[in-house]
């Protein structure tokens, strides 16, 4: 059955960040899947999106979940542990755990639960060896805990083509439109929906790979530093910040930028 209210709670990759639109908003793949639905949808599609840039996933869960749980929408996406797994320490057992208990709870709610992981960007990254090895225990440790009833599990990290740097911003860590488009295409596959052709999603997977990213001495001073100096004063890209769209709203397919 077709969703017609969707909740969507995480960290950037929700969020939206590195599909920057001119007027400074994020638009991002949640964006992209709410538009999907509403496209195919014969009545209104209420969407909100209370994703943070900058979370890690227990302020996600205890602040995110029990507001989507209340809307009482029916669906949820829950994607995080990618700010986690970039930390000096981290227990990968307990972000899958969390994971899943999180999805058994809107499961038992009432509401689908979309579980999703984030695209791999650690062969653009400093250290991506690291984020990578980390990256495949946690999807591998959630693949351990499913299939679950009631959970939908679309697994991006092991989309390889993703991976590759047209689909991604600026600072590397985060998609570009191109690939929170992509990761829509995927959402709206699981969910039998179809994908709108002027997404151009088969169009731009087609097209040859991108070449291999340079990290210049700018590349280091305008994301890499900035990120280290939060990270050493305890600062997150998302403080301060509420969500973008708190509550179920109706989407109007119009007020969606094309591509």
């Amino acid at each position: 059955m077709l969703p017609t209210s969707f909740v969507a709670i995480g960290d950037s990759f929700t969020e939206g960040v590195g599909d920057d639109l001119p007027d400074g908003r994020q638009r991002g793949w949640a964006d992209f899947v709410a538009l999907g639905l509403a496209l195919a949808a014969t009545g209104p599609v209420r969407y909100a999106n209370l994703a943070i840039r900058g979370r890690k996933l227990m302020p996600i869960l205890t602040e995110q979940l029990e507001p989507a749980i209340a809307q009482q929408p029916d669906l949820i996406s829950l994607n995080g542990g990618g700010n986690d797994i970039m930390r000096p320490r981290v227990t990968i057992d307990s972000v899958a755990h969390q994971l899943v208990g999180a999805a058994d709870r809107v499961a038992a709610s009432g509401s689908r639960m979309l579980l999703l992981s984030g695209a791999n960007p650690s062969r653009h990254l400093p250290l991506g060896s690291l984020l990578r090895k980390r990256g495949d225990a946690l999807a591998v440790a959630v693949r351990d805990l499913l299939p679950r009833e009631g959970v939908l599990f679309v697994d991006n990290w092991a989309d390889e083509p993703l991976e590759d740097l047209r689909y991604w911003s600026a600072d590397r860590l985060h998609l570009n439109a191109l690939g929170h488009a992509r990761v829509a295409s995927n959402v709206l596959t699981a969910l039998d929906v179809p994908v709108p052709a002027e997404w151009g999603v088969a169009e731009v997977a087609a097209a040859p790979a991108g070449r291999p990213a340079r990290r210049t001495a700018d590349y280091y001073r305008r994301y890499v530093l900035p990120w280290i100096g939060r990270r050493l004063t305890g600062r997150s890209s998302g403080d301060g910040r509420t969500a973008k769209i708190p509550e179920l709203t109706p989407v109007d397919p119009a007020a969606f930028r094309p591509l």
